[in-house]
Protein backbone atom coordinates (compact mmCIF):
# COMPACT_ATOMS: atom_id res chain seq x y z
CA UNK A 1 0.00 0.00 0.00
CA UNK A 2 3.00 2.48 1.02
CA UNK A 3 4.48 1.47 -2.02
CA UNK A 4 2.01 2.35 -4.53
CA UNK A 5 1.07 5.48 -2.27
CA UNK A 6 4.55 6.58 -3.71
CA UNK A 7 4.63 5.48 -6.83
CA UNK A 8 1.46 8.02 -7.28
CA UNK A 9 3.36 10.84 -5.56
CA UNK A 10 5.86 10.60 -7.65
CA UNK A 11 4.06 10.40 -10.98
CA UNK A 12 2.34 13.40 -9.68
CA UNK A 13 5.80 15.25 -8.67
CA UNK A 14 7.38 14.22 -12.07
CA UNK A 15 4.24 15.48 -14.17
CA UNK A 16 4.81 18.49 -16.79
CA UNK A 17 3.33 22.02 -16.02
CA UNK A 18 2.62 23.18 -19.31
CA UNK A 19 1.70 27.02 -19.97
CA UNK A 20 0.72 28.19 -23.28
CA UNK A 21 0.46 31.78 -24.47
CA UNK A 22 -3.44 32.74 -24.64
CA UNK A 23 -5.68 35.26 -26.79
CA UNK A 24 -8.03 35.74 -23.44
CA UNK A 25 -6.30 36.41 -19.91
CA UNK A 26 -6.09 34.03 -17.12
CA UNK A 27 -8.89 34.27 -14.05
CA UNK A 28 -7.26 35.13 -10.51
CA UNK A 29 -10.11 35.05 -8.54
CA UNK A 30 -13.71 35.94 -8.13
CA UNK A 31 -15.68 38.50 -6.67
CA UNK A 32 -19.38 37.58 -6.75
CA UNK A 33 -19.90 37.02 -10.47
CA UNK A 34 -17.11 39.64 -11.17
CA UNK A 35 -14.39 37.46 -12.73
CA UNK A 36 -10.63 39.17 -11.83
CA UNK A 37 -8.01 38.03 -14.48
CA UNK A 38 -4.19 38.21 -14.59
CA UNK A 39 -4.14 41.43 -17.84
CA UNK A 40 -7.37 43.17 -15.30
CA UNK A 41 -4.75 43.18 -12.40
CA UNK A 42 -1.82 44.20 -14.82
CA UNK A 43 -4.22 47.46 -16.04
CA UNK A 44 -5.52 48.27 -12.25
CA UNK A 45 -1.44 48.21 -11.72
CA UNK A 46 -0.73 50.72 -14.35
CA UNK A 47 -3.94 53.13 -13.08
CA UNK A 48 -2.22 53.20 -9.31
CA UNK A 49 1.03 53.95 -11.36
CA UNK A 50 -0.07 56.30 -13.10
CA UNK A 51 -2.43 58.06 -10.59
CA UNK A 52 0.44 57.94 -7.98
CA UNK A 53 2.63 59.73 -10.58
CA UNK A 54 0.64 62.63 -11.47
CA UNK A 55 -0.12 63.19 -7.89
CA UNK A 56 3.60 63.20 -7.29
CA UNK A 57 4.22 65.65 -10.07
CA UNK A 58 1.46 67.49 -9.32
CA UNK A 59 2.37 68.34 -5.96
CA UNK A 60 5.61 69.94 -7.43
CA UNK A 61 4.58 72.70 -10.16
CA UNK A 62 5.79 75.96 -9.85
CA UNK A 63 4.90 78.50 -11.84
CA UNK A 64 9.13 79.12 -12.57
CA UNK A 65 9.68 75.12 -13.80
CA UNK A 66 12.82 73.62 -12.88
CA UNK A 67 14.41 70.33 -13.36
CA UNK A 68 12.18 67.71 -14.27
CA UNK A 69 8.71 70.24 -15.03
CA UNK A 70 11.21 71.58 -17.59
CA UNK A 71 11.27 68.32 -19.49
CA UNK A 72 7.58 67.59 -18.76
CA UNK A 73 7.02 71.03 -20.23
CA UNK A 74 8.65 70.65 -23.56
CA UNK A 75 7.18 67.13 -24.38
CA UNK A 76 3.96 68.53 -23.53
CA UNK A 77 4.53 71.32 -26.29
CA UNK A 78 5.34 68.80 -28.91
CA UNK A 79 2.59 67.10 -27.81
CA UNK A 80 0.35 69.65 -28.70
CA UNK A 81 2.51 70.54 -32.10
CA UNK A 82 1.57 67.03 -33.13
CA UNK A 83 -2.06 67.00 -32.70
CA UNK A 84 -1.76 70.48 -34.21
CA UNK A 85 -0.57 68.55 -37.27
CA UNK A 86 -3.26 66.27 -37.34
CA UNK A 87 -6.71 68.19 -36.49
CA UNK A 88 -5.35 71.70 -37.79
CA UNK A 89 -6.91 73.44 -34.85
CA UNK A 90 -6.01 74.06 -31.88
CA UNK A 91 -9.28 74.49 -30.32
CA UNK A 92 -9.80 70.81 -31.33
CA UNK A 93 -6.54 70.00 -30.06
CA UNK A 94 -7.14 71.38 -26.67
CA UNK A 95 -10.26 69.25 -26.45
CA UNK A 96 -9.07 66.04 -28.44
CA UNK A 97 -5.59 65.88 -26.61
CA UNK A 98 -6.34 64.87 -22.73
CA UNK A 99 -8.46 61.78 -24.60
CA UNK A 100 -5.74 60.74 -26.67
CA UNK A 101 -2.92 61.20 -23.99
CA UNK A 102 -4.47 59.24 -21.53
CA UNK A 103 -5.00 56.34 -24.05
CA UNK A 104 -1.62 56.86 -24.88
CA UNK A 105 0.01 56.57 -21.68
CA UNK A 106 -2.61 53.80 -20.40
CA UNK A 107 -1.22 51.39 -23.41
CA UNK A 108 2.37 52.74 -22.78
CA UNK A 109 2.88 51.87 -19.56
CA UNK A 110 0.80 48.48 -19.67
CA UNK A 111 2.77 47.49 -22.75
CA UNK A 112 6.09 48.04 -20.48
CA UNK A 113 4.78 46.25 -17.69
CA UNK A 114 4.84 43.32 -19.46
CA UNK A 115 8.19 43.51 -20.03
CA UNK A 116 9.19 43.37 -15.78
CA UNK A 117 10.89 40.30 -14.42
CA UNK A 118 7.98 38.35 -12.96
CA UNK A 119 5.23 39.18 -15.13
CA UNK A 120 4.17 36.46 -17.25
CA UNK A 121 6.74 34.27 -15.12
CA UNK A 122 5.30 34.11 -11.59
CA UNK A 123 1.96 32.53 -10.16
CA UNK A 124 0.55 29.28 -9.33
CA UNK A 125 -0.06 25.96 -10.78
CA UNK A 126 -3.45 24.99 -11.15
CA UNK A 127 -5.06 21.27 -12.79
CA UNK A 128 -6.56 21.68 -16.00
CA UNK A 129 -8.09 19.20 -18.13
CA UNK A 130 -4.90 18.48 -19.90
CA UNK A 131 -2.65 18.07 -16.71
CA UNK A 132 -1.33 20.55 -15.03
CA UNK A 133 -1.22 24.25 -15.99
CA UNK A 134 0.69 27.19 -15.19
CA UNK A 135 -1.39 30.59 -14.48
CA UNK A 136 0.47 33.77 -14.42
CA UNK A 137 -0.48 36.23 -11.93
CA UNK A 138 -0.09 38.97 -13.85
CA UNK A 139 0.19 39.36 -17.92
CA UNK A 140 0.53 42.53 -20.00
CA UNK A 141 -2.93 43.45 -20.35
CA UNK A 142 -2.55 45.02 -23.95
CA UNK A 143 -1.84 41.30 -24.62
CA UNK A 144 -5.22 40.33 -23.84
CA UNK A 145 -7.96 40.92 -27.06
CA UNK A 146 -10.82 41.96 -24.63
CA UNK A 147 -8.69 45.12 -23.05
CA UNK A 148 -7.49 46.02 -26.44
CA UNK A 149 -11.04 45.90 -28.21
CA UNK A 150 -12.03 47.74 -25.21
CA UNK A 151 -9.96 50.35 -25.55
CA UNK A 152 -10.47 50.39 -29.31
CA UNK A 153 -14.52 51.07 -28.36
CA UNK A 154 -13.83 53.79 -25.99
CA UNK A 155 -11.81 55.55 -29.04
CA UNK A 156 -14.49 54.87 -31.71
CA UNK A 157 -17.47 55.88 -29.11
CA UNK A 158 -15.53 59.22 -27.94
CA UNK A 159 -15.16 59.99 -31.51
CA UNK A 160 -18.88 60.14 -31.93
CA UNK A 161 -19.41 61.78 -29.07
CA UNK A 162 -16.78 64.71 -29.87
CA UNK A 163 -19.02 64.61 -33.31
CA UNK A 164 -22.34 65.31 -31.77
CA UNK A 165 -21.11 68.23 -29.29
CA UNK A 166 -19.09 69.90 -31.81
CA UNK A 167 -21.02 69.95 -34.92
CA UNK A 168 -24.51 68.45 -33.83
CA UNK A 169 -26.62 65.58 -33.81
CA UNK A 170 -28.44 65.71 -36.94
CA UNK A 171 -25.03 66.31 -39.14
CA UNK A 172 -23.42 63.85 -37.60
CA UNK A 173 -25.58 61.51 -38.06
CA UNK A 174 -25.91 62.51 -41.66
CA UNK A 175 -23.18 61.38 -42.22
CA UNK A 176 -24.41 57.34 -41.92
CA UNK A 177 -27.75 57.93 -42.73
CA UNK A 178 -27.97 60.52 -45.08
CA UNK A 179 -32.28 61.41 -45.31
CA UNK A 180 -31.22 65.15 -46.37
CA UNK A 181 -29.46 64.08 -49.66
CA UNK A 182 -32.88 62.29 -50.43
CA UNK A 183 -34.55 65.69 -49.78
CA UNK A 184 -32.62 67.56 -51.59
CA UNK A 185 -33.64 66.05 -54.97
CA UNK A 186 -37.07 67.52 -55.25
CA UNK A 187 -34.97 71.32 -54.81
CA UNK A 188 -32.11 70.54 -57.12
CA UNK A 189 -33.69 68.48 -60.10
CA UNK A 190 -34.77 71.12 -61.75
CA UNK A 191 -31.26 72.92 -61.79
CA UNK A 192 -29.26 69.81 -61.99
CA UNK A 193 -30.84 66.55 -63.61
CA UNK A 194 -27.66 64.54 -62.15
CA UNK A 195 -28.64 64.84 -58.62
CA UNK A 196 -31.51 61.48 -59.37
CA UNK A 197 -28.06 59.83 -59.49
CA UNK A 198 -25.29 61.82 -57.38
CA UNK A 199 -27.57 61.41 -54.34
CA UNK A 200 -28.65 58.03 -53.46
CA UNK A 201 -24.95 57.64 -54.04
CA UNK A 202 -24.41 60.23 -51.62
CA UNK A 203 -26.92 57.95 -49.42
CA UNK A 204 -25.96 54.63 -49.78
CA UNK A 205 -21.64 56.18 -48.82
CA UNK A 206 -22.95 56.59 -45.40
CA UNK A 207 -23.90 53.11 -45.06
CA UNK A 208 -20.67 52.16 -45.92
CA UNK A 209 -19.51 54.65 -43.16
CA UNK A 210 -21.25 52.33 -41.12
CA UNK A 211 -19.26 49.91 -42.23
CA UNK A 212 -16.14 51.57 -41.77
CA UNK A 213 -16.95 52.51 -38.46
CA UNK A 214 -16.88 48.73 -37.58
CA UNK A 215 -13.67 48.66 -39.07
CA UNK A 216 -12.45 50.91 -36.74
CA UNK A 217 -12.58 48.97 -34.07
CA UNK A 218 -11.31 45.74 -35.38
CA UNK A 219 -8.45 47.67 -37.04
CA UNK A 220 -7.44 49.66 -33.69
CA UNK A 221 -8.16 46.03 -31.45
CA UNK A 222 -6.02 43.78 -33.58
CA UNK A 223 -3.26 46.09 -34.33
CA UNK A 224 -2.29 46.62 -30.73
CA UNK A 225 -2.88 43.03 -29.82
CA UNK A 226 -1.28 41.49 -32.61
CA UNK A 227 1.92 43.02 -31.80
CA UNK A 228 1.92 43.19 -28.24
CA UNK A 229 1.23 39.41 -27.97
CA UNK A 230 3.52 38.52 -31.06
CA UNK A 231 6.33 40.19 -28.53
CA UNK A 232 5.00 38.09 -25.52
CA UNK A 233 5.12 34.54 -27.50
CA UNK A 234 8.91 35.74 -28.99
CA UNK A 235 10.40 36.57 -25.57
CA UNK A 236 8.91 33.11 -24.02
CA UNK A 237 10.26 31.59 -27.15
CA UNK A 238 13.75 33.54 -26.85
CA UNK A 239 13.99 32.69 -22.58
CA UNK A 240 13.03 29.06 -23.38
CA UNK A 241 16.17 28.77 -25.71
CA UNK A 242 18.46 30.59 -22.90
CA UNK A 243 16.94 32.95 -20.14
CA UNK A 244 20.69 34.99 -19.99
CA UNK A 245 21.65 37.52 -22.10
CA UNK A 246 19.83 36.22 -25.63
CA UNK A 247 16.35 38.21 -24.57
CA UNK A 248 18.16 41.48 -23.87
CA UNK A 249 18.00 42.21 -27.74
CA UNK A 250 14.44 41.16 -27.68
CA UNK A 251 13.36 43.14 -24.36
CA UNK A 252 15.33 46.50 -26.22
CA UNK A 253 12.60 45.88 -29.43
CA UNK A 254 9.91 45.32 -27.08
CA UNK A 255 10.29 49.01 -25.33
CA UNK A 256 10.49 50.71 -28.95
CA UNK A 257 7.46 48.58 -30.01
CA UNK A 258 5.61 49.51 -27.01
CA UNK A 259 6.33 53.12 -27.48
CA UNK A 260 5.44 52.68 -31.19
CA UNK A 261 1.85 50.85 -30.47
CA UNK A 262 0.93 53.48 -27.99
CA UNK A 263 1.51 56.62 -29.85
CA UNK A 264 -0.22 54.99 -33.07
CA UNK A 265 -3.08 54.13 -31.54
CA UNK A 266 -3.54 57.60 -29.85
CA UNK A 267 -2.63 59.28 -33.25
CA UNK A 268 -5.29 57.12 -35.15
CA UNK A 269 -8.33 58.17 -32.23
CA UNK A 270 -6.94 61.97 -33.17
CA UNK A 271 -7.68 61.51 -36.44
CA UNK A 272 -10.79 59.38 -35.84
CA UNK A 273 -11.40 62.27 -33.66
CA UNK A 274 -11.04 65.21 -36.83
CA UNK A 275 -13.09 63.37 -38.90
CA UNK A 276 -15.81 62.74 -36.62
CA UNK A 277 -16.02 66.72 -36.00
CA UNK A 278 -15.65 67.54 -39.44
CA UNK A 279 -18.82 68.52 -41.98
CA UNK A 280 -19.68 66.63 -44.63
CA UNK A 281 -19.84 69.40 -47.00
CA UNK A 282 -15.85 69.76 -45.86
Amino acid sequence: MSTNTEQINNGVENQEVSHEATLFAEPIFHIGSFTVTNALLNSWATVVILVILFILIGKKIKSVPKGLQNVFEVLMDEALKLADSVTGNRKKTEKFLPIALTLFLFILVNNWLGLLPGVGTMGFIENGEHGKVFVPLFRGATADLNMTLALSLFAVVASHVMGVIMIGVTSHLNKFLNVKAFLEIPKKIKKDISVILVNPIKAFVGLIEIIGEIAKVASLSFRLFGNIFAGEVLMASMMAIFAFILPLPFIFMEIVVGVIQALIFAMLTMVFMTIATTNEEH
